[in-house]
């Protein structure tokens, strides 16, 4: 089902019901899950534009739209299970050329409405060749019947600055969905979860070479060598004090769940609350510009001889 929006769409809405049937009340899913993260990006070499080309085109075919009947797809879902989602997808520019591709972590409530979504700002190394940058103006955390909750993608997680500003907002269920995995990553999670006081689930993708289509000519040509385990997955889930709880799940595909305990978030804030009384703002100051930028704006020209003046009631 890589790079198949609808088969992974399908495979959304049955983990969702799963994690509600089992009493969950928030889902997690991985960094780019619909339609797949675009791994080619570490093996096909940039100048060469013809394969990329390729593979990009069909990435775009299967990218999502927010709002869509994709997304309509996975906020029945929700709603049925009455379960919360975080979950990543490729998120096509409707707004412009609509063949542009952000990193996005889509936020749907337990009611089956879209919260909100977040475009990572700084994809990296070889990402960039896929992914545009996103703006500050979807950084948001929002509030659940269970917590307070945001997050990062992948490695904007490593920007200090950006963590900072999600503990100023009060998040309290951390999500990282990213393609990461292993050490420093899992080490980066527990520091995550000590600095912010907060639970962190962090969501990776387990992949084998022979979970990609031998339709896809890149799969051949550019992984020839590879043998086995794409990544290994190691999905985790923190607790505030920086204790892994559930996982790491490494070369399985499986579902983790953990209880949250408010204490357990509260009660170690005593001791250091980033954005509390540990925080000193007469010291260091952060602004977080959340204006939107956008691609187009258009400036009607007023008529010389037409009046500034609203009309008379």
């Amino acid at each position: 089902m890589y790079l198949d929006r609808e088969a992974t769409i399908d495979k959304a809405c049955r983990l969702i019901a799963e994690v509600g049937a089992a009493g969950g009340e928030l889902a997690v899913f991985p960094e780019a899950f619909v339609p797949g993260y675009p791994l080619w990006v570490w093996f096909i070499p940039a100048g060469h534009t013809r394969p990329l080309r390729e593979v990009y085109a069909e990435f775009v075919a299967n990218a999502v739209t927010v709002p869509s009947d994709a997304t309509a797809r996975l906020c029945r879902a929700a709603k049925e299970a009455r379960v919360a989602v975080a979950i990543g997808i490729n998120e096509v520019n409707a707004e412009g050329s609509g063949t542009t591709i952000y990193n996005t972590l889509l936020y749907i409530g337990p009611d089956g409405e879209i919260l909100g979504k977040h475009r990572k700002v700084i994809p990296t190394g070889g990402e960039r060749l896929v992914w545009a940058q996103g703006d500050g103006s979807d950084l948001e955390v929002y509030q659940l019947p269970f917590g307070r909750v945001g997050g990062l993608l992948c490695w904007e997680n490593y920007m200090p600055l950006a963590r900072y500003a999600m503990s100023a907002w009060g998040t309290e269920i951390f999500v990282a969905p990213t393609w990461d995995r292993g050490e420093p990553w899992l080490s980066t999670m527990r520091h995550v979860a000590k600095e912010g006081r907060c639970y962190v689930i962090s969501c990776c993708t387990p992949m084998r070479k022979d979970d990609i289509p031998d339709r896809f000519a890149f799969k051949g040509q550019y992984l020839a060598a590879v043998e086995g385990w794409l990544n290994p997955g190691d999905s985790v889930i923190v607790d505030p004090d920086g204790k892994i709880v559930a996982g790491p799940a490494r070369e399985e595909e499986t579902i983790l769940y953990a209880e949250l305990d408010r204490a357990r978030i509260t009660g170690p804030r005593w001791q250091l609350d980033v954005a509390g009384h540990y925080a000193r703002p007469d010291i260091f100051e952060l602004i977080v510009h959340r204006t939107p930028k956008p691609l187009l704006t258009v400036a009607v020209d007023r008529d010389p001889g037409e009046s500034s003046r609203a009309p008379a009631p």
